[in-house]
Order: C-alpha cells, then sequence, then structure tokens
C-alpha cells in the first residue's frame, strides 16, 4: 500500500510504504501527491516512511522517480526517511542521485521518533 497525505501548517508531506506496494499503488498515489502539493509552499518537507515495508515490485523505481521529480520541481527543501533497516533502501539513494535536481537536504532515520523530533513534530 501506498498512501501520501500532508499537513499544510507544518509544511509537510507525508508518504508511507506498507507491507507489499504494487506499481499500479503508486501511480495512482503520484496523482494524490500533486494535489497534496499544490497547497505547500516552496521549502516544504518531505516525510517518507518505509518502516512497515515489506516487499516492493521493482516496477515500482519508475513510478517514485517521477513522484521525486514532482516533489523537486515543487521546491521541496528536506527529505527526512525513516528506514529503521537499510536493505529496505530498494533504490531511493540512486533514484536521489537522478530525480532531486535541486539538491534538497537528505536525512535518513531509523525510528518515527527520530525523524518527527528532526522535523519539530
Amino acid at each position: 500500500m501506498f498512501l501520501a497525505t500532508s499537513n499544510k501548517a507544518k509544511q509537510l508531506l507525508c508518504m508511507s510504504y506498507i507491507q507489499r506496494v504494487r506499481s499500479g499503488e503508486v501511480g495512482r498515489g503520484r496523482e494524490d501527491v500533486k494535489m497534496l502539493l499544490a497547497d505547500l509552499p516552496p521549502g516544504f518537507r518531505l516525510l517518507v516512511d518505509v518502516s512497515r515495508l515489506e516487499t516492493m515490485d521493482l516496477d515500482c523505481m519508475k513510478e517514485i522517480g517521477r513522484t521525486m521529480e514532482w516533489i523537486d520541481k515543487s521546491g521541496v527543501g528536506t527529505v527526512v526517511r525513516v528506514m529503521p533497516d537499510p536493505d529496505k533502501d530498494m533504490g531511493f539513494n540512486i533514484l536521489t542521485i537522478f530525480h532531486y535536481r535541486h539538491h534538497p537536504k537528505i536525512v535518513t532515520c531509523k525510528t518515527m521518533t527520530e525523524a518527527a523530533e528532526l522535523l519539530g513534530l
């Protein structure tokens, strides 16, 4: 499952990858992300949670790359990833190099608590 939400007051976009993630879910979710981005100002923060991810179809990478490009064009300032297991990276670090052309600050945390503290939540 892929879930995207936002908090306009905190200038925060949240994306969660949960259990088994399929390409179609990420593609449909990209449309949700586009709508959520319309309410966020440049410099917003992105929280990406893969702590509950079990598996992801390989064809998701193309959709995730497209989503990263929309997020980059919208002016993301900081990307905080919750990734307790480095094996769950699933290519996010490599995709970041090619799809975040404006080079936002990237921070990886082991827990959601650590990420929340970093983001001041």
